[in-house]
């Protein structure tokens, strides 16, 4: 069942084409990173939960489908109540290119655990209850095949409104940080992350840019469970 799932999305993605932005993004390297150019990733996405009778930024997340987004499994818990927030840039300002979207449906990886992180596993996926709509702010990543790895010392951009340091504030603008991919061989070093580390993890940085967590390979998505949303 999740295997055919995967394969809507990717058969949704090649329809509506992916990875193309009418907005190109800044491409300087920089330390911790920059804001991003507004809507130059158009596929980045504001994860919010409920709480107190408004919704908050949670995390990032990624449009992979018209109806279908990209997280991480740590970004949910079970019992809360999320939405999608597509199009957006500042946080704190309507701009009038954004599209809020419930979550219909939330399947997490069923081996993830907070308990144990560093066994991988870290990602889920948000079903939209209705699909984007797209146009030049709102567009679709693309999903690598299964099993393609990327070189090492290649880089790769990290986008989202995560914390400017640590224990530091939420920024109200989009940012972004270029960061080279470390391959398996260098990563699971003694000197770098030893055993931690898992052939099905990406490893990226080593300087001062940095994410939230290692993220997992995206052949991951033919093993997800489902989580209900309330």
């Amino acid at each position: 069942m999740m295997y055919n799932l995967l394969l809507v999305v990717l058969l949704a993605a090649s329809a509506y084409g992916c990875g193309q932005t009418s907005y190109p993004p800044y491409s300087s390297k920089v330390v911790n990173g920059i804001d991003a150019r507004p809507y130059s990733w158009p596929w980045q996405i504001s994860l919010q939960v409920n709480s107190g009778g408004s919704f908050f930024h949670t995390c990032g997340g990624t449009l992979i489908s018209a109806q279908w987004v990209m997280t991480a499994g740590h970004c949910i818990s079970y019992g809360r109540v999320y939405r999608v927030v597509l199009g957006e840039y500042d946080r704190f300002v309507e701009e009038g290119s954004e599209q809020v979207i419930s979550a219909a449906k939330i399947i997490v990886h069923p081996d993830w655990s907070m308990n144990c992180i560093s066994c991988g596993n870290d990602i889920a996926l948000i079903k939209l209850a209705e699909p984007a709509y797209l146009n030049d702010k709102v567009k679709l990543a693309c999903i690598p095949p299964a099993g393609y790895l990327l070189p090492n010392n290649f880089d790769c951009y990290i986008t989202g409104w995560g914390r400017l340091y640590t224990n530091g504030p939420l920024p109200e603008k989009l940012q972004q940080a270029c960061i080279p991919v470390i391959d398996y061989e260098h990563c699971s070093q003694s000197d770098w992350w030893g055993s931690t580390v898992k052939t099905t993890m990406v490893c990226a940085g080593g300087a001062k840019k940095a994410g939230c967590n290692v993220r997992n390979n995206i052949k991951q998505l033919h093993e997800f469970s489902e989580v209900r949303v309330e």
